[in-house]
């Protein structure tokens, strides 16, 4: 395996990876109120964090789509303001890095950050209640760089159905819809991680543009509402669309969903949130942990998905989207963002050539953002900004 991990430091070095999703801005939100003095990333910062500088460089990391999430206990202008402060975090970033990171808006400026040997940074919204149910909001966020949007976190909004939430709308409600076709009319990516299998299916038959999915796996290897299932997949090649493997485990490894359901109620019976990453929280997950072993993924285990899903949906459209620093658990050969190369040894000893590797890593995830460019492009020719409502359009749909 020394050898194929030579290889595939040598892969990435010339077609390095795009990751889809990456929590360090709420990290940082929540561990130390944005102040980047006391995380400061050009360090190693492992014993708080998935991600830092020299360790993106060391997982041959070229591209990062940083979310800037909010959870969906804010809701209204309150997850607005939250959204705003953590795009501002990542422009800090930028700022503070330069000769590393290089803020991108586009498939060109992603291009170029790589021939400049920087990181390219771009931004995806994790969650429609960002918006606050208004197209103008929607608009002003891709004016800050915002280039995907989730359209739904763990909870259903207004106008869609969430994939861990009971169905409300079952898909989209007739504002969703508009809130897709607005998306596609500026150029920003439909995410369609976290959402129903409904809200996909009609997501895909609105969209004009391609979508992807930031951090979602296959549902026929692991049975997850998080995960995509087969014949969503195979829409994907009509679409365009690019799905990204993630690496969360209860998310990828079977014996890990039951086990991760009991973790997270344990965290819930001390007043936490599951998903929280603070060291209040770490310590009670490891706590847990030591009585209750957990199930381990590996990279292995990935590749698992990705194998399938180069079966359904063809290898155009699959990319990667770990999950860093939103998930308390990763695999153990990917522990942080230094861990790539182990999950393009673990595809070479299964023999995928270094063309579809260079897909997965960077190709695929550049195309979908200049297609959805160039979509944009052509909708801009005839059509203006849409100014609908909620209240008329669902009202009407009543």
């Amino acid at each position: 395996m020394t050898e194929r991990l030579a290889q595939a430091r040598a892969l990435l070095a010339a077609h390095p990876v795009v990751d889809g999703h990456n929590d360090l801005p709420w990290a940082l939100r929540e561990q130390v109120r944005y102040d980047l003095d006391r995380r400061d990333i050009a360090l190693d910062q492992r014993a708080h964090l998935h991600t830092d500088i020299p360790r993106l460089r060391a997982g041959g990391v070229g591209a990062q789509f940083w979310s800037v999430y909010v959870p969906s206990r804010l809701s209204g202008d309150a997850a607005v303001s939250a959204t705003l402060e953590q795009i501002d975090v990542v422009r800090r970033l930028a700022d503070r890095y330069p000769s590393d990171l290089r803020l991108a808006h586009t498939a060109d400026d992603m291009e170029a950050a790589r021939a400049e040997g920087r990181i390219a940074s771009l931004m995806g919204a994790e969650g429609g209640h960002s918006i606050n149910c208004s197209l103008a909001t929607l608009r002003a966020l891709y004016e800050l760089g915002v280039r995907y949007m989730t359209l739904t976190h763990n909870d259903n909004i207004p106008w869609a159905d969430s994939a861990t939430d009971e169905p409300r709308a079952h898909g989209l409600t007739r504002f969703g819809e508009e809130v897709v076709r607005e998306m596609n009319r500026i150029g920003m990516l439909v995410d369609l991680s976290h959402v129903s299998a409904d809200t996909m299916r009609d997501a895909l038959r609105v969209t004009d543009a391609p979508v992807v999915f930031s951090h979602s796996s296959s549902r026929a290897v692991c049975d997850h509402p998080r995960n995509i299932p087969d014949d969503v997949l195979a829409l994907l090649p009509a679409n365009g669309g690019v799905a990204m493997v993630t690496f969360v485990p209860k998310f990828v490894l079977p014996e890990a969903v039951a086990w991760t359901r009991a973790a997270e109620e344990n965290m819930r019976a001390h007043g936490l949130d599951p998903v929280a990453t603070t060291p209040e929280a770490m310590k009670i997950h490891q706590a847990y942990e030591e009585a209750n072993p957990r199930p381990v993924a590996t990279a292995a285990t990935v590749a698992d998905h990705l194998d399938h899903m180069r079966e359904v949906a063809g290898i155009d459209h699959l990319g990667i989207g770990g999950d860093y620093d939103g998930t308390p658990f990763v695999p153990s050969d990917l522990a942080d963002v230094a861990g790539y190369p182990n999950l393009i040894a673990e595809l070479l000893e299964r023999r995928w050539s270094e063309a579809d590797l260079a897909k997965l890593t960077w190709h695929n995830a550049v195309r979908v953002l200049r297609d959805a460019e160039a979509v944009a492009r052509d909708l801009g020719t005839h059509r203006g900004p849409s100014l609908a409502t909620i209240d008329e359009l669902d009202a009407a749909g009543a």
